[in-house]
């Protein structure tokens, strides 16, 4: 089973890019897919961004040419590069994994992202 640990959430201006990160226990590159949920207050988990082990991304249409997704080798980590932040933005960001297209999803604790002014 891998463990997912991220980070790089916290207080964000409307504009703001920061960078999450997803360290992961086991190589990354074993992973069938990877990516990224969010969840906003009072709303459903949505999907954010995605990776295959084939390197392929798809994203969600509110985050598209925003949002970058991407694995990090030298830190064992899949990466979500967020440019030109809005407030609806605003949401706690959890990574997920499967190592099979069918395996039961891994998730990480999530971390924090408020856009704000």
């Amino acid at each position: 089973q891998v463990q997912l640990v991220e980070s790089g959430g916290g207080l964000v201006q409307p504009g703001g890019s920061p960078r999450l990160s997803c360290a992961a226990s086991r190589d990354i590159l074993s992973m069938a897919i990877m990516g990224w949920y969010r969840q906003a207050p009072g709303k459903q988990r949505e999907l954010v961004a995605t990776i295959t082990d084939g390197g392929n991304t798809h994203y969600a249409d509110s985050v598209k040419g925003r949002f970058t997704i991407s694995r990090i080798g030298a830190k064992n980590s899949v990466d979500l590069q967020m440019n030109s932040l809005k407030p609806e933005d605003t949401a706690v960001y959890y990574c997920h994994a499967r190592t099979t297209p069918s395996a039961v999803t891994t998730w990480g604790q999530g971390t924090q992202v408020v856009v704000s002014s």
